[in-house]
């Protein structure tokens, strides 16, 4: 598959076999039908623009040739010229120059939109183009630019929990995006997680500035902030335990941790599903560390240090 022809599949100008061909394409991987979508936004944008603009497109359409003429390894596919104009002339105006319309039109893959840093299963450790480290817990997403441009360097948490490092640079804070939350940072390490309910943000180092519909707080180390889903509260508190980190540290360290939290953990870290029997369980202090225990060690030695029963009824563990 070549970009050319996924131009022409949007100009409706191929064929039936083209079609075909283009059909089976999408329908083998989804990255393919991602670098697709990102094809189509631009010419959906172009199609936008077009009935906005009175741009002179034989104008454009010769800036855009110079700049071609420039990169001696291109070739331009000729196709329905009225229609290839238009693209040209469009981007040209939406870009400033006839070689950015290269760059996202004719060959998109080798200056993507977004980049993502994506895991299922376990853990995932990358860099960012800054130098910052990011470790991202399974069951999640995080899309970042190919390059960091302008005064900031933004990128977006889409879903899980991710731990960040960022690399120190005053003159170009670190801002991610958590759906309608912001964080911003200049060199500092914390961890963010995402649920249904709420966003948790726990810092470690530095200093981290939390913002959501014009309310802000600022986060020192140990310190954490809980961010409603269905409303601009944040409630900001100390962090008492490192229970976050069982996914980069692979240990799960209770310190007077509440059982009932040492629960919640384990649930997430193993899938499981553990249940207190009586909620005052809940309250009874943990202190101690696990590394890499299965489940089922954890749980006796929770037994036997508060003298009590563990059932398991199908797929369901019960403490009481």
């Amino acid at each position: 598959m070549n970009d050319e022809l996924l131009i022409k599949f949007l100009l409706r100008e191929t064929d039936s076999h083209e079609n075909e061909l283009v059909d089976k394409w999408l329908a083998i991987d989804a990255a393919n039908v991602k670098h697709f979508d990102q094809l189509k936004f631009l010419w959906d944008s172009s199609k936008r623009l077009a009935s906005e603009s009175s741009v002179d497109e034989n104008a454009a359409w010769a800036r855009f040739k110079e700049k071609v003429s420039e990169k001696k390894s291109i070739e331009v596919i000729p196709l329905r010229k009225t229609n290839w104009l238009k693209i040209a002339a469009i981007l040209c105006v939406i870009t400033g120059a006839g070689w950015l319309s290269y760059r996202f039109l004719i060959r998109p893959n080798m200056f993507p939109l977004d980049l993502a840093l994506q895991t299922q299963t376990g853990t995932r450790i990358d860099t960012l183009p800054d130098g910052s480290v990011i470790t991202l817990n399974k069951f999640s997403e995080l899309k970042y630019p190919e390059k960091f441009v302008g005064n900031s360097r933004n990128i977006s948490l889409e879903q899980g929990e991710a731990f960040f490092d960022v690399a120190k640079n005053r003159n170009k804070p670190f801002i991610i995006q958590v759906k309608d939350i912001t964080v911003k940072v200049v060199g500092t390490s914390f961890n963010i997680k995402i649920s249904d309910k709420n966003t948790e943000v726990i810092v470690e180092t530095g200093i981290v500035q939390v913002s959501k519909n014009g309310k802000t707080v600022d986060l020192l180390p140990s310190e954490k902030v809980t961010v409603s889903s269905s409303n601009s509260s944040l409630i900001k508190e100390n962090s008492t335990d490192h229970l976050y980190n069982y996914y980069r540290s692979k240990e799960f360290e209770a310190n007077e941790t509440p059982l009932k939290r040492v629960i919640e953990v384990l649930n997430e870290a193993y899938g499981a599903h553990i249940i207190l029997e009586r909620e005052e369980l809940g309250e009874l202090t943990l202190t101690t560390t696990f590394k890499n225990e299965s489940l089922d060690d954890i749980l006796d030695v929770i037994s036997k240090t508060f003298n009590l029963k563990v059932e398991k009824k199908n797929k369901t563990i019960i403490i009481k």
